[in-house]
């Protein structure tokens, strides 16, 4: 295995983890951040907008998993590779959209008290 397959199949990780909420929030109907809002990253882009992002990064992923070298699912530094790129973008995302959404520190409002 060449080093160069591991660094594509990290940032095709990253690139699919990053289709995900895009992909999602806008097949839901729902606007969100994208890098073509303004301000970028923070406004949000409406759910066609993030479709069409969501699938741009879904075909990136594609093409630097299964189109560099030859991934294995068997292959532990493969997986290993892809998961830390998809897991590292990911944090990172939930960690900037979290800001937008609450997500950082959640309040216990919505929790029932337990006695």
């Amino acid at each position: 295995m060449e080093w160069i397959h591991c660094i594509s199949y990290f940032f095709g990780g990253a690139f699919l983890a990053n289709a995900v909420p895009h992909f999602v929030s806008g097949v839901m109907g729902r606007p969100f951040q994208s890098p073509f809002a303004k301000p970028p990253g923070k406004g949000l882009s409406s759910s066609t907008v993030n479709v069409l992002w969501g699938f741009f990064n879904l075909v990136v992923g594609y093409l630097l998993v299964c189109r560099v070298g030859s991934f294995d699912l068997r292959s532990t530094v493969d997986v290993v590779a892809l998961g830390l790129g998809g897991i590292l973008l990911s944090i990172s995302l939930a960690r900037h959209f979290g800001r937008f959404h609450g997500g950082n520190a959640p309040d216990s409002s919505g929790l029932r008290d337990a006695r």
